[in-house]
């Protein structure tokens, strides 16, 4: 009897089929050229896509997070170069190429030029900012060295006309593409900067590495370093990186936003100005208003100070002071004609004619003196009294004197 086989799961088969291909170092770090195929975006932010050439198709998928240095878009057709691992998705049981590096076909060497060149420039220093110019504010001649014909240079002159129809734009039709690309910008350069412009743009709209190489050139980059007029570099997209937007002046990830930070907005500057005016205006009728006040407050100060207020006012000050005087006068005058009134009636009573008019009389001897004691006189002594009609003569026969209490 035959020996039965070893049975095994499907699980099982494909794990161990993908600890096989764990176990390969080829396909742990490999590279793999073909074209792109049934690409998708997902929402997820992996990219789904299969590599394809004469005779064959690999699954592929780079994931969300290995898309960092990705810096162009895939789409149908396109040959690159991907490279990654290869690894078995247990659950389909299928291999696939997981993606961990996506570069256009032929740009491996490309890109290593980039970076050795950058690096040089950087070591000499030309990328530091202390070379870098400040740009403008308020341009007015505006110099841009790209293709007569692009997108980027009708970019630039909408967007300078939507901003401020009043600057210059002086445009240096150039070469962006090809052998000869490189001197036609570099002589763009050379021209507008002896033009004394206040900016120059230059770049060109978005290609392949191939297509912007012109501006990673050494001599344009160094033309730009020894522009003397601010450059603005404007090379491709705004993934788009080139030599000429580490050494100009200020990068622009598009040419429409160099157009933006060249030409300031008039309208914008307009409208400033209008409520710089509006506000100042205010300000103006606020402190004219304060003038008026204290100009009307002095003025009445100074009329209340005239000579002719003091005079009228110490005229009246006298008349309320010599109607004050009249009254306390009148009081006092009534005052004493009151005691006048009193004593005059007290005098009245102390009167002789008032008492010999009652029935007394008054008594005064032979020399005229007033008798107003028994013991004043003696018998046979000639006495006068005068009575309240008409005056008798009389003589003393007896004195008697009043026994004493």
């Amino acid at each position: 009897m035959a020996k039965t086989a070893s049975v095994y799961s499907v699980t099982q088969v494909n794990s161990y089929i993908k600890n096989m291909f764990a176990q390969d170092y080829l396909l742990g770090r490999i590279s793999v050229r073909g074209e792109i195929s049934n690409c998708k975006y997902h929402t997820s932010g992996h990219i789904y896509f299969t590599l394809k050439d004469e005779s064959g198709t690999l699954s592929a998928v780079m994931f969300a997070g290995q898309r960092k240095g990705l810096n162009f878009q895939l789409h149908e057709g396109q040959q690159v170069v991907v490279t990654g691992s290869i690894d078995v998705y247990e659950r389909d049981g299928r291999y696939q190429l997981y993606a961990k590096e996506i570069r256009k076909e032929g740009m491996g060497d490309l890109f290593e030029r980039f970076q050795q060149l950058r690096d040089e420039l950087e070591d000499m220093g030309m990328f530091a900012s202390e070379y870098k110019q400040p740009i403008p504010k308020y341009a007015e001649t505006v110099g841009v060295v790209t293709a007569a014909t692009g997108a980027a240079i009708r970019d630039i002159m909408n967007i300078s006309a939507r901003r401020n129809p009043y600057v210059q734009l002086v445009l240096y039709p150039a070469l962006v593409q090809g052998e000869q690309a490189k001197y036609s910008i570099v002589k763009g350069i050379e021209t507008l900067d002896r033009m004394c412009l206040d900016v120059i743009i230059v770049g060109r709209g978005g290609g392949s590495i191939e297509d912007l190489w012109a501006f990673n050139e050494e001599m344009v980059a160094r033309a730009i370093f020894e522009c003397s007029t601010p450059v603005i570099s404007a090379v491709g997209h705004e993934t788009d990186v080139t030599i000429a937007d580490y050494v100009a002046d200020m990068r622009a990830p598009t040419p429409s936003a160099a157009a933006e930070l060249a030409v300031f907005d008039y309208s914008q500057f307009a409208g400033q100005m209008q409520l710089y005016r509006d506000v100042l205006i205010r300000g103006m009728s606020r402190s004219l208003e304060r003038k008026k006040y204290r100009v009307e407050e002095s003025r009445l100060r100074l009329k209340a100070l005239h000579p002719r207020h003091q005079i009228n006012e110490k005229r009246q000050r006298l008349a309320d002071m010599e109607e004050e005087m009249r009254v306390l006068m009148e009081q006092k005058l009534t005052d004493r004609r009151h005691r006048l009134a009193l004593l005059s009636g007290r005098l009245q009573g102390m009167a002789p004619q008032e008492r010999i008019s009652k029935g007394f009389g008054f008594i005064t001897d032979e020399d005229g003196k007033r008798v107003e004691s028994a013991g004043q006189v003696s018998p046979g002594q000639s006495l006068s009294v005068r009575l309240g009609d008409g005056t008798l003569k009389a003589r003393v026969t007896e004195v008697t004197l009043a026994a004493p209490h």
